[in-house]
């Protein structure tokens, strides 16, 4: 079976071999499709040097926008330039969750030429590769020759999908058969409950992805995934891009930053009984919960602008999602239903310490978010 290291040795020999990652042009940041020796793309790779706000961004944009309405730049609930973190615990969530709707990620290293990187680090490389080729013993003790790697997000890339409005579209005018509509509330509700979990300010219906395949189609209009998980529904839900998750604050200023999906019919139905006895056990287990923020702390404080109390905002606020998520479920509730609950806030008691150092303790406090946004749909 490939494992997720198969396909980034995969990429990083594609590289070495002059098959270099290729800029999305779509988004706000710099984003690439990474491929292997024969083009074939393999993931989509974003270097935390490029996000939306980072200083290596390639795309004007947001740096206009910053220039330009100051007032309403970026997200302020949101910490910034980790967004490459948000999208690999998005994945782990998933998957201690058993959703599987989200394409495994992981943070890399990658250097590519067609990464963006400022003109001493290319000045830098192209004078160590001078230096090598004049002097080879002066060069053999520089420490590396080339560009500087880049730390980013790798998620699997998914074949065979289409945005979420084109399928829902689809569906509006094609009602599907009872047994693939349940299939697709099914996963809908997977989606649902990641978004809620993780509190998504960025899910519009054109990043989570929808593949269908009627039945009786010619092989020739099916198409794998590469090694995300084994997937035998009929109709499959991605949720790609989860960069905008994990605030450490429910969003309170300008804008509400609402879930779209909470719009869809599909919005209006309990949660069904499948969905309840695959997460509300483990939802409703405080262990789980302190395990799960446990993970997400050992991936956190790998940055170097980590912050431990902001992190313990960040979980802070993800309790308080997970707590309201567990009630929904208990009360037979509808997705519209959830997102309509009072926000609350879930945080660890302080049991002091010593001088500046402050002990967290075991006990939790709960509170209610009621300051709202400027302009609100829920």
């Amino acid at each position: 079976q490939v494992t997720f290291g198969d396909i980034i040795q995969r990429a990083e020999q594609a590289i070495e071999g002059g098959v270099f990652p290729e800029r999305i042009s779509q988004g706000s940041s710099g984003s690439y499709f990474v491929k292997d020796s024969k083009g074939k793309i393999l993931g989509v790779f974003k270097p935390k040097s490029e996000e939306p706000y980072g200083h290596l961004n390639p795309k004007w944009t947001k740096y206009f926008h910053k220039l330009c309405c100051p007032c309403c730049f970026g997200r302020g609930c949101l910490i910034p330039n980790q967004g490459y973190l948000s999208e690999v615990a998005a994945s782990h969530v998933d998957t201690r969750l058993g959703l599987g709707v989200v394409p495994k990620t992981k943070a890399v290293y990658l250097v590519s030429e067609t990464f963006h990187y400022n003109t001493i680090d290319r000045a830098k490389s192209r004078g160590k590769k001078y230096a090598l080729e004049m002097v080879p013993k002066v060069g053999r003790h520089f420490h590396r020759v080339g560009l500087p790697p880049k730390l980013g997000s790798f998620q699997l890339f998914v074949e065979g999908y289409h945005e979420a409005d084109y399928w829902l579209r689809r569906f509006e005018a094609e009602p599907l058969p009872e047994n693939i509509r349940k299939q697709l509330q099914s996963q809908f509700e997977r989606l649902v409950i990641l978004d809620y979990v993780i509190r998504n300010t960025d899910r519009g219906n054109d990043n989570w992805l929808i593949k269908y395949e009627k039945s009786g189609e010619g092989e020739g209009e099916k198409v794998s995934c590469v090694c995300v998980c084994v997937w035998t529904a009929a109709i499959q839900i991605a949720a790609i891009d989860n960069g905008l998750a994990f605030p450490f604050k429910h969003p309170d200023e300008w804008r509400a930053y609402p879930f779209h999906w909470a719009c869809l019919p599909q919005a209006k139905v309990p949660f069904s009984q499948e969905t309840r006895e695959l997460v509300l056990s483990r939802l409703s287990d405080m262990n789980f919960v302190q395990d799960l923020c446990e993970d997400l702390y050992e991936m956190f404080m790998a940055d170097k602008g980590f912050d431990k109390t902001m992190f313990e905002k960040q979980m802070s606020v993800m309790r308080g999602q997970i707590l309201n998520l567990s009630q929904a479920l208990k009360d037979n509730k509808t997705p519209i239903q959830l997102v309509q609950m009072p926000r609350v806030v879930v945080e660890r008691s302080r049991t002091g310490g010593q001088g500046r150092v402050v002990t967290l303790g075991t006990a939790f406090t709960q509170t209610f978010h009621c300051k709202r946004p400027f302009f609100s749909s829920w």
